[in-house]
């Protein structure tokens, strides 16, 4: 659990450094540039957290024996694909950004992806002595730079079955706090057996289940003492929500089983710019800019799942592998009461 947290972290402190590179020429280009460059960026980065926390939920499709208790070690991967690595700058789209070749769109890296080589843009803006002034941009690369290709997530999961055929789950991931970088995470949901309520459910070893889940996810970077633009309180704040609607079938063996599930991700995430910015434009002028910009995205989408269980008294072992916007394979111990 400790190299996830530390590997979770480190992806989300790559991201936010790499976005904050060359942010006071961005910023001088104007927020409305500034936040649109920052929307696309992020988003693919965004939709990827969205599909990882919702990964692990389930290693079965029937339920445990009423007051049955269970606990879970669970670790996900979700894998990056190319497509997501990059998107089309369209230089119409932007007020005071264009390519040194007038190029009218350029392929570039998202906060996913890698710019190789760099990719550079002319910003423009308005000196009060020297009036329209420029200055060529290197575009932030992203966590290709640093061959990164997945996303990691953890958690502790715990479930209660209350009634026959129904669990109360719940997870979270232990608050990390360093020195720049604040994440924590939790979740809880409620999957019911819906053959538990067939009067013959013993005598089939097939279970139907359905689930919903909600998670959370907050992060905040504080990157103030970068140097890289003066200010103070200089954070980038991110926070995921996110409902799981998932159906599940599977088979109901004593030792080893089989699940599928098709499952619906619904959810939004906000990353807010926060902080104060002394942004330089030209040699004589200055101006203080404070909480630059909010960008808001939606996560939607559907995924499928298979995979299996191994059940030894107590202990439990699964593991699946879902297909969707983000490939995800997941890994849990269980310990069952």
């Amino acid at each position: 659990m400790k190299k996830i947290q530390a590997s979770l972290i480190a992806f989300l402190a790559i991201c936010y450094v790499n976005a904050q590179d060359n942010i006071n020429e961005l910023l001088a280009a104007g927020i409305d540039d500034a936040k649109r460059f920052s929307t696309d960026y992020i988003a693919p980065a965004s939709e990827g957290l969205g599909y990882a926390i919702n990964s692990g939920w389930f290693n079965s499709a029937s339920s445990p024996k009423r007051f049955g208790f269970q606990i879970s070690l669970v670790g996900n991967a979700s894998f990056i694909k190319d497509e997501k690595k990059s998107f089309q700058l369209n230089v119409a789209e932007y007020e005071n950004i264009r390519f040194p070749d007038n190029s009218p769109s350029k392929t570039v890296a998202t906060a996913l992806g890698q710019n190789e080589p760099d990719v550079t843009v002319i910003v423009t803006y308005d000196d009060p002595i020297f009036g329209s002034q420029e200055v060529e941009v290197t575009l932030p690369t992203g966590i290709g730079s640093e061959n990164v290709n997945l996303i990691p997530t953890g958690y502790i999961q715990a479930s209660f079955s209350p009634f026959k055929g129904t669990q109360l789950k719940g997870r979270f991931f232990p608050k990390v706090d360093t020195e720049d970088v604040e994440l924590s995470t939790y979740g809880f949901g409620v999957q019911q057996e819906f053959t538990s309520w067939l009067p013959a459910d013993s005598v089939f070893p097939v279970a139907v289940s359905g689930l919903i889940a909600y998670t959370h996810l907050n992060a905040n970077y504080d990157f103030t003492n970068s140097s890289i633009v003066d200010g103070e309180n200089q954070q980038v704040e991110t926070e995921v929500n996110t409902l799981l609607f998932q159906l599940i079938v599977g088979t109901k063996f004593k030792v080893v089983n089989f699940y599928a599930g098709l499952g619906y991700i619904n959810g939004d995430s906000k990353t807010d710019l926060l902080g104060t910015y002394t942004v330089t434009d030209g040699v004589f002028f200055s101006e203080t800019i404070t909480d630059p910009f909010s960008i808001d995205q939606d996560i939607s989408g559907v995924r499928g799942t298979l995979g299996a269980n191994l059940k030894l008294g107590f202990f439990g072992l699964n593991a699946d592998y879902s297909i969707g916007e983000f490939d995800t394979a997941s890994l849990g111990i269980n310990f069952s009461f």
